[in-house]
């Protein structure tokens, strides 16, 4: 039986002959026990949540807690250890760092990650570069157990890898070379990521001046008396959002009834599908995960809403908005306005995407962050007459395409440095480059 870790044998081709190949269980030791610390309870120590895990290198170390408080219930690792996530999507994002820099040298975090020290026989940051190499990832991925999204890597497959394993002094050269090396690429990543937030802030600037103030600079003022929008031109309305929009709820059928799942033709729209919203540069929704037959809309509460209704996530994802293109249905993670004469659909999902701050305030709940029907339903918003709110809609959708093909630019290129960084990782750490046998 071909074991996993053979089955990377072929992407590393002929080695250079003093490399070898063997266990990462010879020269390491996972899962370090706790009842070797020498600390008094009162004792502070880092504290990392997954949160606070990078993804492939960096953990934030803002928090920090006494040693009794997180004894028990979580993973202990120190400076020098090597903590990877061991959980789905995290392991795939490549989650994972080199501790570095702890409090007392000492930290406790997620229990989803398996802890990796050293052995006299390795460098640490080697093994490091070793645990985000491509091949460590991608055949880890194909061997993680459990359902869903509680798949993990058991800590049996880091221990049987068998990656190529040079003398101390070659691993430590070639730790050395991708330090330099991908410290570059991601100074050059940084850089587009803070182009990409300024021309995010940009299109955001945009998209609230827009519906707040209009496209006419010397139109005449007055207060609005809405805590979030100022002063508003002075022919605009106000109000509860009721007074321009219909509210109209979702709900999800029953998934035991066949009939209203299995070879259906109506979008349905749910929480799989806000990932097209996140970024805010699409302003309808595409293809749906999933479909809903006539059936099961005809016996039960959910319905076939009307093609330009805007949908507004309300659980989990909360304030991501869009259009429908064409009748949709949708599950209850969603408040759906049907808009009335005085309101288009365009010029309201503008107004949604100006108002990400206000629902952030209006959210509710500790542990499943909400925003109640009632308070979606008693926002107030600014109406411009209905040929302005068009033009509105028109000026911002032309000027935010501008703006949104050269984000879709600077991703590509970041796509790219990204590509290019893991495969000098996977080069170096496999002996593919020459000047680093």
């Amino acid at each position: 039986m071909t074991t996993v870790a053979e089955k990377a044998f072929p992407a590393y081709g002929n080695l250079p002959k003093s490399w070898t190949r063997r266990r990462l269980r010879f020269d390491v030791h996972l899962n370090p026990k706790k009842s070797s610390l020498d600390m008094e309870p009162g004792e502070l120590v880092s504290f990392v949540p997954m949160d606070a895990v990078g993804e492939y290198g960096g953990l934030k170390l803002e928090e920090v807690r006494e040693l009794q408080e997180v004894y028990n219930g979580y993973t202990y690792f120190a400076d020098g250890d090597l903590c990877i996530a061991k959980i789905t999507p995290c392991f795939e994002n490549g989650k994972g760092a080199l501790a570095e820099g702890l409090t007392n040298g000492v930290a406790f975090g997620t229990t989803e990650l398996h802890v990796v020290r050293a052995g006299p026989s390795i460098d640490r940051r080697f093994l490091f570069y070793v645990s985000i190499a491509d091949d460590f990832r991608k055949l880890g991925e194909s061997e993680m157990y459990g359902a869903g999204g509680q798949k993990r890597i058991d800590e049996s497959f880091i221990k049987d890898w068998m990656p190529p394993l040079p003398p101390l002094d070659t691993q430590r050269r070639i730790a050395r070379f991708l330090d330099e090396k991908t410290a570059r690429i991601d100074a050059l990543i940084e850089k587009k990521r803070a182009l990409l937030d300024r021309l995010a802030e940009k299109r955001q600037a945009l998209i609230t001046r827009a519906v707040t103030k209009g496209l006419n600079p010397d139109a005449p003022l007055k207060p609005s008396g809405i805590d979030w929008l100022g002063d508003i031109p002075a022919h605009w309305e106000k109000g509860n959002i009721r007074r321009f929009a219909q509210m109209k709820t979702g709900h999800t059928p029953s998934r035991s009834k066949p009939d209203y799942w299995d070879e259906c033709t109506i979008p349905w729209f749910t929480l799989a599908d806000v990932w097209q919203l996140r970024d805010g540069t699409r302003w309808y929704l595409e293809e749906t995960a999933e479909k809903i037959s006539e059936m099961g809309l005809a016996n039960s509460a959910a319905e076939l809403l009307p093609a330009g209704t805007v949908v507004f996530s309300r659980t989990a994802s909360i304030g991501f908005s869009g259009i429908m293109p064409q009748p949709m249905a949708t599950t209850q993670d969603f408040w759906n306005w049907v808009c009335g004469p005085k309101l288009t659909s365009e010029y309201l999902l503008l107004l949604f995407r100006s108002m990400r701050q206000k629902f952030e305030e209006s959210t509710s709940g500790s542990t499943h962050k909400t925003i109640y029907q009632g308070i979606a339903a008693g926002l107030e918003i600014c109406v411009a007459p209905i040929e302005e709110q068009r033009e509105i809609a028109s000026f911002v959708f032309e000027r935010a395409a501008a703006t949104d093909a050269a984000a879709k630019q600077i991703r590509s290129s970041i796509d790219m440095l990204s590509e290019y960084r893991a495969a000098l990782i996977t080069a170096a750490v496999t002996g593919q480059i020459a000047e680093l046998r």
